[in-house]
């Protein structure tokens, strides 16, 4: 009977225009459904730079690479013992070197690549390939390249580049750096940092390139599972001659990347929840002018035998009622608006050619909602929200009937 009366009078109170539906309350639920949002469409873009992290950078590169100490000739059985082993996806030959890619006067650092059919076992380079990209055959000198190089050079799709490598020729006139002019057969869009370096060949082209004969570098490796890639590189050593490779994961190169995002998700989360807290326990000075409104109220249950209890589960159902109507509007809000920031920056470096992302890895402004977090984030809040009670609830429960009834 007592949480019956308790459940009808915060529910009355909730909405009252004389009390919570007034100026002072809809500022405090407006900046609580604020604050909610701002962690949301800030938790949803630290989620899409790490999703895109995960899919586009470690879906052009390989999650693991066995060097030689020097080239050797690839050995069928070392393939297939390092794909036996649990936790591997897929193995390619390893060749690969530093060069610069020229056109006229205008040059791009690049890494060239040696690829055939079997590249996309460790490798989505084929998956971002443009429409109108023709095949890599070997002896052609064909070349596919990543979108920025092709922008830097200024290339579209039939025309030739030149890729120079480091070491020199010698030749009756000097010293010229070797170089072989390759045609472009495809552009490769990942829309990822990965595209402002790479150049892919046959590799048989590459081996002549290279000048490796019928040799290769290394082995390239995709593991099922990220995380589990040192313990992969390990027992892939133990099947091969010892002293013979060296492993380097994802871990050497974009590791510290990917764990700044996993802390910068955690530290924003703290730091706005902070910016939650102020919005909720701005709900305080709302539930005590609601108190100061109702005193008479409080006062005549009081008086009728209601003990403390009614009264705090009253108050605590307003302000819970009021913390609710801010969160899901936050969140309605926040998902909103994270939903349209790709678009809307998509306009804006179009409309005013800017690059905000440039410094980035990619070059989009990436957006990933997770109902985890919007449950984490609506938790948080709620129970922020419910504190913000406490202190109005014990100030009702502690006015005197009779001093408040003599001036009513």
């Amino acid at each position: 009977m007592t949480r019956a009366v308790a459940l009808e009078l915060g529910a009355r109170y909730a909405l009252s225009r004389r009390s919570a539906i007034s100026f002072i309350s809809f500022v405090a639920v407006a900046g609580l459904a604020l604050s909610v949002a701002v962690l949301v469409i800030v938790v949803s873009v630290i989620n899409g730079m790490e999703r895109e992290l995960k899919d586009r950078i470690f879906g052009m590169l390989p999650h693991l690479t066995l060097h030689g100490r020097s080239p050797f000739v690839a050995d069928p059985q070392d393939i297939a013992r390092i794909g036996s082993l649990s936790g591997v996806e897929g193995v390619a030959p390893l060749i690969q070197q530093a060069g610069l890619a020229t056109v006229g006067d205008r040059v791009a650092g690049v890494v060239i690549t040696g690829i055939d059919a079997d590249y996309g076992a460790v490798s989505d380079v084929f998956r971002y390939l443009e429409p109108g990209a023709g095949d890599l055959r070997p002896g052609s000198f064909d070349a596919l390249l990543g979108a920025g190089v092709a922008r830097q050079l200024g290339v579209v799709v039939g025309d030739r580049v030149s890729l120079v490598m480091p070491s020199a020729t010698v030749t009756p006139a000097g010293l010229f750096p070797r170089q072989k002019r390759f045609t472009v057969r495809g552009i490769v869009r990942s829309r990822s940092e990965v595209d402002a370096r790479s150049v892919y060949v046959h590799e048989e082209d590459a081996r002549r390139l290279f000048r490796l004969g019928n040799r290769i570098q290394g082995y390239q490796i995709r593991v099922a599972d990220l995380f589990a890639v040192d313990d992969v590189a390990r027992r892939a050593l133990e099947v091969l001659e010892p002293g013979r490779f060296f492993a380097r994961t994802w871990q050497n190169t974009y590791g510290p990347i990917y764990h700044a995002i996993r802390v910068q998700k955690t530290t924003m989360f703290v730091l706005l929840s902070f910016l939650v807290a102020v919005a909720a326990f701005n709900l305080v000075s709302t539930l005590v002018m609601v108190v100061d409104q109702r005193r008479g109220d409080v006062a005549i249950l009081r008086t009728l035998g209601s003990d403390g209890g009614t009264v705090v589960w009253a108050f605590l159902l307003l302000g819970t009622t009021l913390g609710i109507i801010g969160i899901l509007a936050g969140l309605a809000a926040g998902s909103l608006v994270a939903a349209m920031l790709p678009g809307l920056y998509g306009w804006v470096s179009s409309t005013f050619s800017l690059e905000l992302m440039s410094q980035y890895f990619v070059s989009y402004l990436p957006v990933e909602i997770r109902v985890l977090d919007l449950a984490g984030i609506a938790l948080t809040a709620l129970a922020l929200s419910m504190l913000s009670t406490l202190y109005p609830a014990w100030r009702a429960v502690h006015l005197k009937p009779s001093e408040v009834l003599a001036h009513e």
